[in-house]
């Protein structure tokens, strides 16, 4: 059991600490990741990013994962072609629901980071952080995107998962950091103490001490 998300990410960045010395970038998927990964920033002394992802819902059931949609130059989806194919889900549906949560992405990019550009992944190595998976739908949307953004390696880091969520996602990956492994797995939340539904505040707050931080840490230009 991890206390929250925060005390989590603090267990991360012990085992990601070696990385350090690459100089990496942090990415969180929000809003769940990134008081995760604003620990694991913080300890590594890295920039921390946003990558935003959207879970795309069945008709029926929105909590059951269809389909995920990354931001990017071109937003990448990524389908879970058993689901689809069992709940008869058509293209036009993913189409439909694609745009409305790109148009959620927009939102969440605006009061996120207000207008600041994410650090840049071109050519550096990339720690991508959440606060767990569940079925790897939305992780792997991600991953999609970020791998089209050319960086010079990938590390997916998460304190829980089932192995099949991490099957699901290894082959776009260099190294999977994951604390807990369980052999019965249900959701997320139950494996921490704390996990509260993470607000836009938070997320905007988070988000600001981090530029702060960045900022404090480089040298004023002579």
């Amino acid at each position: 059991m991890f206390h929250d998300r925060r005390a989590a990410g603090e267990l991360l960045a012990r085992r990601l600490l070696p990385m350090a010395k690459s100089q990496p970038v942090v990415l969180a998927l929000p809003r769940g990741g990134v008081p995760v990964a604003a620990a694991v920033a913080e300890t590594l002394k890295a920039p921390l990013g946003l990558l935003h992802v959207r879970k795309i819902g069945a008709p029926t059931q929105p909590e059951l994962a269809v389909a995920a949609i990354a931001d990017g130059e071109t937003p990448r989806l990524a389908i879970n072609h058993r689901v689809a194919e069992e709940l008869g889900i058509s293209e036009a549906y993913l189409k439909e629901a694609g745009a409305r949560e790109l148009k959620e992405i927009e939102r969440r990019k605006l009061r996120y980071e207000g207008g600041h550009p994410g650090p840049g992944v071109k050519g550096r190595s990339v720690i991508l952080v959440d606060d767990g998976i569940a079925t790897g739908a939305t992780v792997r949307a991600a991953l999609l995107a970020l791998r089209a953004s050319a960086p010079a390696g990938i590390v997916l880091a998460i304190p829980v998962a089932p192995q099949s969520a991490i099957d699901q996602v290894a082959d776009l990956v260099d190294e999977v950091v994951c604390l807990e492994i369980p052999a019965r797995f249900m959701a997320v939340g139950e494996f921490y103490v704390n996990f509260q539904q993470v607000s836009d505040g938070e997320v905007e707050a988070l988000m600001r001490d981090a530029r702060q931080r960045m900022q404090s840490s480089t040298p004023a230009r002579r």
